[in-house]
């Protein structure tokens, strides 16, 4: 019998809380992490006043940072309208304090993804977060023979982390691609539009310069509910099943609200 892993409460301090756009934002956070699976989640709590009463609000989000990187936990996150908790993280400052769990949660990791010639890397948003954790491991390039990155952003202005995604293309570049696509703007180093429709029309895998097929590929979905319903949708009109425990398949999913 697996043993239950509890779950408790670490102080943190924030180290920095960077602002990308006008509701992007990475928050890097001095805490004792234990040992944890690049891909998987913490939650973050912080006490928030509500109807004239502090409430403890707590949400779940991926860590950025790599495995063997137990000090500080970033995490790549956006405000909601209306959104207590993400409105009080994005008014933070370095010194403040909040709480974060441990240890770390969640089965959207390599250890889940069957094995496989391609793996394909698909995030909308902050989707792209558990991914960059990902990257930053030996596993993925000791698996995969190419790896597929493709965000989906509105905005050009929201495709962050740039810096950080050409270092993975400068380590590997016969092996990592990097594919953005930017719905409500100019591209000029991706496509325009949503990757869902560059799936349909044959333009991601052009671009890619590899097919998508159950034969040769792994794919993971991170992101908004409509991205993952419509992109399983398509994924398995070519014969691609969603990835269970007990009857392997093509297709690991992590959803974003």
């Amino acid at each position: 019998m697996t043993a239950v892993v509890r779950s408790h409460w670490v102080n943190g301090e924030v180290l920095a809380n960077h602002q990308w756009t006008n509701r992007l934002f990475s928050l890097r956070i001095k805490a004792p992490l234990l040992p944890f699976k690049a891909g998987q989640f913490v939650r973050l709590q912080l006490p928030i006043e509500q109807a004239g009463k502090s409430v403890l609000v707590a949400k779940p989000y991926s860590l950025l940072n790599a495995p063997d990187d137990t000090e500080v936990a970033e995490v790549f996150y956006n405000t909601v309208p209306g959104g207590a908790l993400s409105q009080a993280l994005a008014s933070l400052r370095a010194g403040d304090a909040l709480e974060v769990s441990q240890p770390a949660s969640g089965f959207f990791v390599l250890d889940e993804v069957p094995a496989a010639q391609y793996l394909w890397m698909m995030a909308t948003g902050t989707g792209l977060g558990p991914y960059l954790s990902i990257l930053k491991t030996a596993q993925v390039w000791k698996r995969f023979e190419k790896v597929i990155l493709v965000h989906g952003v509105p905005l050009r202005s929201e495709l962050v982390y740039a810096d950080l995604i050409q270092t993975f293309s400068a380590q590997h570049p016969l092996q990592f691609q990097f594919i953005s696509c930017v719905s409500r703007d100019t591209n000029p180093d991706g496509l325009v539009g949503r990757m869902t429709t560059h799936l349909a029309s044959g333009a991601l895998e052009q671009k890619a310069g590899i097919s998508i097929n159950s034969l040769t590929t792994q794919v993971m979905l991170c992101g908004n509910h409509n991205m993952l319903n419509d992109m399983k949708k398509m994924l398995e009109e070519r014969s691609l099943q969603r990835h269970l425990r007990h009857k392997p398949g093509h297709i690991t999913t992590e959803q974003y609200f």
